[in-house]
């Protein structure tokens, strides 16, 4: 049976966790229960307003800032975290990681430079693979990765190919980090959005585009970050202590037929 506070004593690391999907990540794990880590960025200020809209819900979450896609953004990161952690008075360590952050690249195979396909790359792949590595000595027995994937990496959409490569590279890392964490009874998972409201999609601004992406939905309808959050939040939890190394179509149903 689910309860309201299932994550209640677990911590909670959102990586992109100010804005989009990564704020109705953090918004839900900390409704129920979790002392949430909001990572950002570049944008403060979102950082603490998600921190702020949790505590007027009666939750509980502090900021962590770090710059990913340059060297040393994993140290800096988890030096972060620790230290805000103590400052919150909680013991070290950590239950939850959902690696959130990303970036975009709306451009076909034509019009990617090398600085594009290294920028993508470097925020999408290499930051979550080496936060996870330096985060593994953080995690507790028992606790739970989810890298937030894309449902592009199971169809063919090359207006976005180098993204999608990024998000076919971090399924990979969830299957091969579920089967090694596996004796430590650490789930991982990764969760694949549709089409979402969000802010990392200029092109829903455009009508037509914005209809065409709806329809792709059995539902008729984009996805919004709350459909998001409340999967990410099942596959962190105990009930889902018997899922991991999946690939969870969180789309709608998008792609499921003509």
């Amino acid at each position: 049976m689910t309860t309201p506070l299932r994550h209640a004593g677990r911590t909670a690391l959102v990586t992109g966790g100010s804005r989009g999907i990564g704020r109705a990540v953090s918004r839900r794990l900390a409704r129920e229960g979790a002392l949430v880590a909001v990572h950002y960025g570049h944008d403060r200020e979102a950082a603490e307003r998600t921190v702020k809209e949790i505590e007027s819900d009666g939750g509980h979450a502090f900021p962590v800032h770090a710059e990913l896609g340059v060297p040393g953004d994993a140290d800096t990161l988890w030096t972060a975290f620790d230290r805000a952690l103590a400052g919150q008075g909680a013991e070290p360590g950590l239950d939850i990681l959902v690696n959130n952050a990303g970036i975009t690249v709306p451009r076909g195979i034509a019009d990617v430079t090398e600085e594009d396909y290294d920028r993508v790359f470097a925020v999408n792949t290499k930051a979550p693979f080496f936060i996870v590595q330096r985060g593994l000595g953080r995690l507790r027995d028992g606790g739970r990765i989810v890298n937030v994937s894309s449902v592009a990496t199971r169809v063919a959409f090359p207006p976005i190919i180098a993204y999608t490569m990024t998000k076919a590279a971090l399924d990979y890392l969830t299957l091969a980090l579920a089967r090694e964490l596996g004796p430590r009874g650490i789930t991982v998972n990764s969760v694949a959005p549709g089409y979402t409201e969000t802010e990392i999609n200029p092109t829903l601004a455009v009508p037509e585009i914005r209809r065409r992406y709806e329809s792709a939905s059995v539902f008729g309808r984009l996805g919004a970050p709350a459909d998001i959050a409340d999967i990410v939040s099942f596959v962190a939890s105990d009930e889902a202590r018997w899922v991991t190394g999946q690939w969870l179509d969180a789309s709608g149903g998008v792609h499921l037929g003509p």
